[in-house]
């Protein structure tokens, strides 16, 4: 992607930083290490035997920039691997440039594998709502329109009636005023992203961070959830 290919974003942070990613600029004498999926629409986990071995159920969330999404449902005990990709939307295999123009429908997601056995749906969907910021409509945080608003894509109908259930939990006991605008829908086919965004918060710590800070997310978990917001 070129500087002239990207869409501006508020405040034009990560679109600066793919401009340098696609350029291969270096930032503190780190080269940039591209994630190569090796499955479309899944990252291998760091030991295959073992996921092979284990009961595997799919999970989709939406929480505006799936580098953050990813980096935030990595740290859970039971997740065996994250996906960022587009859902929700009407044309088929859409890219990064047609989602982020706001012309296709789709959302930033990040398709989650799980291990049941470890970590329930429930309980994964109790940590989205503290790594987002459920009280605003087509954004998060710094970056605005409909491809950055959150929801939870079920799978199934069991899946649907979990989210649901726990959203109507959440506004009896939310720490804030505002209603919930969360989408909670079936989801549609995912399609994954392009490489150079999966595992962009390993592969590029720094840019990573730099986008994250300035973008005010934690700042505004913490206002909305507390200290612990996305522990």
């Amino acid at each position: 992607m070129s500087a002239t290919q990207s869409t501006p974003r508020t405040p034009h942070l990560r679109a600066a930083l793919l401009v340098v990613c696609l350029l291969g600029i270096t930032l503190g004498g780190s080269n940039l290490a591209l994630a190569q999926p090796t499955v479309p629409g899944t990252k291998a986990p760091a030991s295959a035997s073992a996921a092979a071995s284990s009961p595997q159920a799919r999970a989709i969330f939406a929480g505006g920039c799936f580098w953050c999404v990813e980096s935030d449902f990595d740290k859970i005990p039971g997740v065996l691997s994250t996906t960022s990709g587009y859902t929700g939307g009407r044309t088929a295999n859409p890219t990064y440039e047609q989602v982020s123009s706001k012309s296709t429908g789709h959302a930033e997601v990040v398709e989650v594998i799980y291990d049941p056995s470890k970590v329930s749906y429930t309980r994964l969907v109790e940590y989205f709502w503290h790594t987002i910021d459920p009280t605003v409509k087509d954004q998060q945080f710094c970056d605005k329109g409909s491809p950055y608003r959150s929801a939870i894509f079920a799978v199934d109908a069991e899946q649907l009636q979990i989210a649901q259930a726990s959203k109507a939990a959440l506004e009896k006991t939310k720490p804030f005023k505002e209603p919930i605008v969360t989408e909670i829908v079936i989801a549609g086919t995912f399609y994954p992203a392009e490489d150079y965004h999966q595992d962009y918060y390993k592969n590029n710590p720094l840019r990573y961070k730099y986008y994250r800070n300035g973008c005010g997310r934690d700042a505004r978990l913490q206002s909305l959830w507390g200290p612990l917001a996305g522990k």
